[in-house]
């Protein structure tokens, strides 16, 4: 009896989930705030279900998370405006023009506009008086999205690149589940993820391809393919920097001679996908990108937004120029102290990875939703579950958007945090209580 009633539950569901989702597509703007956190708690609550009581097989609920992203296939971004940002680089690429050699207001205040560009196109830019932030992989997905001539048909190619990511993901987390000797269900706690769904295949985030990479490198090590495994990292900091702050982790848990091979094949792989954009200008520009990123730019932070509370209080001003340079020293002090002192044999390395990412978020100036979903996919090769909280929390940044712009509501950014430091100490405490966490997740 139970279980037919399950399945018309888990069918009922599946039934709304894709109603949301064509929804999400094709109708929601990130201003309708009130109507799409209704539609994520409708989809998270299905999303729950799914994943702890449903009692359809694994490989049907894997192939409907496959479905839900198909269902964005023909769709234009609703909650993001960055694909005008990739269709800009990418037709800058097409003209011979570095993307790094000016921000785009200088191609308009000094009427050098290229022809393929317009200023349709760059009224849509949330950021023209700021460099570009995507390191080589973006830009040649950018470059190869741009051979369409309209902004929709290069958010299909880009997405029939995400969508094939996100499939490369879902195989290599059921790979690793078995490496682990993990529950294979657990590849449902990514693969079902709204967030996941909505913010990468629907929004069109890098984070996808860095996730894919990310999980390759973490499967070829975990088969002894130490140079597979460096080029696969090399290629997840391509897509996205971040993952340069994982690399110390290797430091105490391999041999000099396996290490060599790690971070040469990392080094080598780095500078050929770096190299076809070799010019001073992505050397100045990127550096004025991670400078802005670090001391002028602030979004859902936590730690950060005390800091400059004490700052208001103390200097009568925002110290974000101080402050967001000293977070990064304090943070790359964390994180090696984490990659040097975490057991390697009591501390797996994806559990490791995960909580480097998670203190590199707690120091940031900028939380956007799709960063978390990096933690989403490491949780699944741990007895950790704070990141499937944080992405049902950090949905509730888009209440802060209007159709005028943006207004931050500090009590939903406290509400976030302080459920998830509570979630997060407790699974603390049972971790020390109970180290099997970490056991089921040693390499």
């Amino acid at each position: 009896m139970w279980a037919k009633r399950s399945y018309r539950i888990s069918y009922f569901l599946i039934a709304l989930s894709v109603i949301l989702y064509v929804y999400f597509g094709f109708f929601a703007k990130r201003y309708h705030s009130i109507s799409i956190i209704t539609a994520y708690v409708g989809l998270f609550t299905s999303y729950w279900y799914l994943y702890k009581a449903s009692e359809l097989n694994i490989n049907t609920l894997l192939l409907i998370g496959i479905l839900f992203r198909l269902i964005f296939l023909f769709s234009m971004p609703g909650l993001s405006d960055d694909i005008y940002r990739f269709v800009w680089d990418g037709k800058l690429l097409h003209e011979g023009i570095h993307p790094f050699s000016h921000v785009p207001s200088w191609f308009i205040a000094n009427n050098r506009l290229p022809d393929t560009l317009n200023i349709e196109l760059y009224n849509s830019l949330n950021s023209p008086d700021y460099f570009t932030i995507y390191p080589p992989v973006g830009q040649f997905l950018f470059w190869v999205s741009a051979f369409s001539d309209s902004v929709l048909g290069s958010a299909i190619i880009m997405r029939i690149f995400i969508f094939v990511a996100e499939l490369g993901s879902i195989y290599l987390l059921l790979q690793l589940s078995d490496a682990y000797n993990l529950s294979k269900r657990n590849v449902l706690i990514y693969a079902l993820n709204p967030l996941v769904i909505l913010e990468l295949t629907g929004n069109l985030h890098l984070e996808s391809l860095m996730i894919f990479f990310l999980l390759l490198g973490i499967y070829s090590y975990k088969q002894s393919r130490y140079l597979t495994a460096g080029s696969a990292l090399a290629l997840a900091i391509a897509s996205k920097l971040i993952p340069l702050i994982i690399l110390p982790v290797f430091l105490r848990r391999i041999s000099i001679k396996r290490l060599c091979i790690v971070f040469v094949s990392t080094g080598l792989m780095l500078t050929l996908v770096f190299w076809p954009l070799y010019d001073p200008a992505l050397i100045e520009g990127m550096s004025q990108s991670i400078s802005l990123y670090f001391q002028k730019f602030e979004f859902n932070a936590s730690l950060y937004y005390l800091i400059r509370e004490i700052g208001f209080l103390t200097k009568g001003y925002n110290i974000i120029e101080t402050a967001g340079p000293w977070l990064s020293v304090i943070t790359f002090i964390i994180i090696m102290s984490i990659a040097l002192f975490a057991h390697p044999k009591k501390d797996g390395t994806p559990a490791v990875w995960l909580w480097i990412f998670l203190i590199y978020f707690a120091m940031a100036t900028i939380v956007h939703p799709w960063y978390v979903t990096a933690l989403v996919a490491l949780c699944t090769l741990t007895h950790y579950r704070f990141p499937m909280l944080w992405s049902a929390l950090i949905f509730l940044s888009y209440l802060g958007y209007s159709e005028t712009g943006f207004e931050e509501n500090m009590l939903i950014v406290a509400l976030e945090y302080s459920l998830l430091l509570i979630f997060v100490i407790y699974e603390i405490r049972r971790t020390f209580h109970n180290r099997r966490s970490f056991k089921t997740t040693i390499i």
